[in-house]
């Protein structure tokens, strides 16, 4: 089964720099899709042969969430809880028989940090939530979750200590995450790869130098971690700040 996410930072618009083409082309059993920023209406996609699920934000043009499936799911799911984020449309939980697929849009803790100590909070609250789901059958996250993991995850390490997405924090929190049961596909599969990025700032040049962050995950159920067959980084896709990442596996 092939999986693909992407925050396409702005759905309509994606759709007028090639979405179709890529989506078309991929033929995934799930496509997931961060940021599309529209309200329901907004937008009469054709996509033949799959069910749409979708998270709109409260606030118009901002954030929302969206899964592509050929699956019919077992039990649909919005956000977590009463969690104030379902006004942001971040999270689309769909069940099936052997597995959950969780698609997750995660607050940025902004330049000055100061959402810092609520996507702290929400880290803790997914984290729970996960490992709820994880107890009842393996559960695949995946989403573009604002964080460059370890070194290795983004071009300038040492200059962005500290920045939002790179803070002692937040890749704490991915680190308490990944040691508590799940495993990162493309780290399992390539522990040391680099240079290997899937957004990079507007900033002119940025992108063609490779002067990026890799901040959009698949995230496994450590014991389906063998059934992954392969986990890609979709560079050359344009039509966002951020690329597609595609996990295979067998399931």
């Amino acid at each position: 089964m092939k999986f693909i996410s992407w925050n396409v930072n702005g759905l309509r618009a994606c759709v007028k720099k090639g979405f179709l083409d890529y989506f078309n082309e991929m033929n995934a059993d799930f496509f997931s899709l961060q940021e599309t920023k529209l309200q329901e209406g907004q937008i009469d996609l054709k996509l033949e042969g799959y069910y749409q699920f979708w998270n709109y934000a409260e606030k118009k043009g901002y954030s929302g969430t969206a899964i592509f499936t050929k699956h019919k799911p077992l039990s649909v799911s919005y956000g977590v809880g009463e969690h104030e984020s379902q006004s942001e449309g971040r999270i689309i939980t769909l069940e099936y028989d052997k597995f959950y697929l969780v698609n997750v849009y995660t607050p940025n803790s902004q330049r000055d940090l100061a959402r810092l100590p609520y996507r702290l909070q929400w880290e803790s609250d997914l984290s729970d939530y996960l490992h709820q789901l994880d107890k009842k059958k393996p559960v695949i996250y995946c989403g573009d979750l604002n964080v460059a993991h370890e070194e290795i995850d983004l071009k300038n390490p040492k200059s962005n200590m500290g920045n939002s997405g790179f803070t002692t924090e937040e890749r704490g929190k991915m680190s308490d995450l990944l040691n508590s049961g799940f495993v990162d596909s493309f780290r399992y599969l390539y522990p040391e790869q680099k240079e290997t990025y899937t957004w990079w700032s507007y900033m002119s040049k940025v992108r063609e130098r490779n002067i990026g962050w890799r901040i959009d995950y698949f995230i496994l159920s450590n014991r389906i971690a063998t059934s992954i067959i392969d986990s890609q980084i979709h560079c050359d896709v344009m039509g966002s700040d951020h690329c597609p990442v595609c996990i295979e596996v067998s399931l």
